[in-house]
C-alpha cells in the first residue's frame, strides 16, 4: 500500500521536495529517478509528469532496474523490462495523484 495516496497533481507540485521524492520512491523504488521528477515540478498535468517519469526510467541502468523489479513484486508482471516497469510505476503514479477529477468534497 502506498502512504501517497490521492494527493493530487496539484498538491504533489506543492509539497516540498523531500515529500515529492517519498511519494515518487513508492512508485518506482529509485532515488535518483524520484530526484529527477521531484526537481522538475510544476508539472502542467498528469500526462506531462507521466511522460516525464517514462523519460527517466529510460536513463536507469541495468541494476536500478531490477532493484525496481525487487520492489514491485507484489504487482502482476509479464516481463522484467522497461515496459512493464513503465506500466507499474504509471500505476502507482496515478494512485499516488488520484482520480483526474480529484475526491469530492465532504
Amino acid at each position: 500500500m502506498l502512504l501517497h495516496q490521492g494527493i493530487g497533481l496539484d498538491r504533489f507540485n506543492e509539497i516540498s521536495r523531500g515529500r515529492a521524492m517519498h511519494a515518487l520512491y513508492e512508485c518506482c523504488s529509485n532515488v535518483t529517478w524520484a530526484a529527477t521528477l521531484a526537481d522538475a515540478r510544476p508539472y502542467a498535468n498528469r500526462d506531462a509528469l507521466v511522460s516525464k517519469a517514462d523519460v527517466e526510467l529510460l536513463a536507469l541502468s541495468q541494476r536500478d532496474i531490477d532493484r525496481a523489479f525487487e520492489a514491485v513484486v507484489h504487482e502482476r508482471v509479464s516481463k522484467h523490462n522497461l515496459t512493464e516497469l513503465a506500466r507499474v510505476t504509471r500505476t502507482r503514479i496515478g494512485g499516488m495523484l488520484g482520480p483526474v477529477e480529484g475526491y469530492p468534497d465532504y
